[in-house]
């Protein structure tokens, strides 16, 4: 063999071992590509079973309705988040004894200083013009009560307007003269329309006339909620005091407060910015259910969940990763072929 032979024999001997190493890996990378290629079936008959598995959608019941106002009643309505129950509890165990005490105190001393310095009990009026203990308490006592009554106001303040998570669910609530519009864009960006019923119609639903809607804001419960508000034309305001919740809906701006509905059930709410004529008959109507009802409501809609979209990317991907892997079959058996000949 002549020296110049030598380049010529090296490169005939790494083409055939690496035609023999494609060929000792053909039947793997086969084999990858048909699980590749079944794994959109896979995932298309796992999002088919789990569709047909999931719960269907009834809408709830004049027996789960919660919260609603009482005639006559003097009292906030029972409370059904955090902030709600914070608040009752501030209020009732709080404010209504400071009241209570203050008010009682004042009356007491106004009737003493009518029974006590009444002309026939003193008629030598006193002439002290200043008392330096009376004046520091009654500028201390005051202050001290302000003080212990603004700390858990500053508290409730700040828990209102804390910021809705990352997973929470958006739903966009905007109002027009005279309903409610009701947008999901996690779930495939539909919108529901919200009108009053009929008080003969609300009396067949057994629900509450001037409160009941033809569809509700459906939610789930015990999951956070980023509850967006803006208007199509002049000013309106969402408010349900069951669920101490009430925010501004201004048309061209998009304002945002984070919910907890803590259990599942009805909750009725109304307008609450003076917005034309029938103002008072645009109510809003909360459906709180579980996730799973939840969820098959939202495929009632025509909306998309999560979860399946990840299944049909998932797939996609899979369908993607199998013609890439046809693409390198082919590549390679050129390649084989080259070196064999």
């Amino acid at each position: 063999m002549n020296f110049g032979d030598w380049p010529k024999a090296a490169l005939r001997i790494v083409t055939t071992l690496w035609a023999a190493a494609l060929l000792a890996l053909a039947p793997q990378v086969a084999l990858a590509q048909d699980e590749a290629a079944d794994a959109p079936v896979a995932a298309a008959e796992t999002t088919e079973t789990e569709a047909a598995e999931a719960p269907a959608y009834t809408p709830l019941g004049p027996e789960h309705i919660k919260g609603v106002p009482e005639a006559g009643g003097i009292d906030f309505q029972p409370q059904y988040t955090d902030d709600g129950q914070f608040a009752y509890k501030m209020h009732t165990y709080l404010l209504v004894p400071v009241i209570t005490v203050i008010s009682l105190f004042v009356l007491a001393l106004l009737l003493w200083v009518v029974v006590r310095y009444r002309r026939k009990a003193n008629p030598e009026p006193s002439k002290t013009t200043h008392n330096t203990f009376i004046e520091v308490v009654w500028t201390l006592v005051p202050v001290l009560i302000l003080v212990g009554i603004a700390i858990p106001s500053i508290t409730l303040l700040a828990r209102q307007f804390e910021t809705a998570p990352e997973d929470a669910v958006t739903i966009k609530a905007t109002g027009y003269q005279w309903y409610w519009g009701y947008s999901y864009p996690d779930y495939g960006e539909f919108e529901v329309i919200s009108n009053m019923l009929s008080d003969e119609d609300a009396d067949a639903n057994g629900e509450p006339r001037n409160l009941a809607v033809d569809n509700r804001m459906v939610v789930p419960a015990n999951t956070p909620i980023r509850l967006q508000t803006t208007s199509a034309d002049v000013i309106h305001a969402f408010a349900v005091p069951s669920l101490w919740f009430k925010i501004d809906a201004v048309p061209g701006r998009l304002n945002e407060r984070l919910l907890t509905i803590n259990e599942p059930g009805i909750y009725y709410g109304q307008c609450s910015e003076l917005c034309g004529i029938k103002h008072g008959f645009m109510p809003i109507a909360v459906e709180a259910l579980p996730r799973e009802q939840f969820e098959a409501w939202i495929v009632s809609k025509g909306g998309t969940i999560g979860g399946a979209d990840a299944a049909a990317e998932d797939a996609q991907s899979a369908a993607d990763a199998a013609a890439a892997g046809d693409a390198a079959g082919a590549v390679e058996a050129e390649t084989a072929e080259a070196a064999a000949e």
